[in-house]
């Protein structure tokens, strides 16, 4: 009798990726399984020459789950390569979770950022379907576009909406349906300073992937 079959997976993450995992749980051989994971995708996604690559990149957490993400890739440190995939597919999974609350904190920060608006790349006005829009093609951006970018528009997002969010709760005591965290008791100013956290962290990232480091 053939053995049972490992569970589907994206062809560009591959069985060498997962098979990684399958180390003892000390933290550093979580901290190599990270990371060798985490180069696998990157590498795989732009090496491909497939065109349906960036799609299934950016439905991975759709398809595979956060939580096994997370597995690989929530413990890393926030500056290195896994720790950035890490952010980016939070950051995209809050997003397609409240929509319209990123559209109306991006909405609010703009105002207060116009620069970073543009590096961030949402279509005006920003709606709930032009946020999704600009997760996705950031996402994309891994397999098809320069990483280093890729990460800096992010940041230029999280900047962007951590403006709008704290002065949305200053200014009318707001309170959001779903936190990026999903913890309810998480002031928003403390939230947007966390998103402010993220951002630079990203903008670390981009930098380190420009100097040939984050690798």
């Amino acid at each position: 009798m053939s053995p049972p079959q490992r569970p589907r997976r994206p062809t560009f993450l591959g069985p060498r990726a997962m098979d990684s995992l399958e180390s003892p749980g000390d933290p550093t051989s979580r901290d190599a399984a990270a990371h060798a994971t985490a180069r696998l995708l990157v590498e795989g996604a732009q090496g491909s020459g497939d065109a349906g690559v960036a799609a299934r990149l950016v439905a991975l957490a759709d398809d595979q789950g956060l939580e096994l993400l997370a597995e690989l890739w929530a413990d890393a440190p926030p500056e290195s390569l896994p720790g950035a995939l890490w952010r980016l597919y939070v950051l995209r999974q809050w997003v397609h979770a409240a929509p319209s609350e990123a559209a109306r904190q991006f909405d609010e920060g703009r105002r207060r950022a116009p620069v970073l608006e543009v590096v961030a790349g949402v279509a005006d006005p920003p709606g709930p379907d032009e946020v999704r829009a600009q997760v996705d093609a950031v996402l994309a951006g891994v397999a098809t576009g320069d990483f280093a970018g890729t990460l800096d528009r992010a940041a230029a997002f999280a900047r962007v909406v951590a403006v709008g969010r704290a002065d949305l709760a200053d200014s009318t005591g707001w309170t959001p349906e779903v936190d990026d965290r999903t913890d309810a008791e998480e002031s928003l100013t403390t939230s947007a300073a966390r998103l402010v956290r993220t951002a630079e962290h990203l903008e670390a990232c981009a930098g380190r992937w420009r100097s040939g480091s984050l690798l």
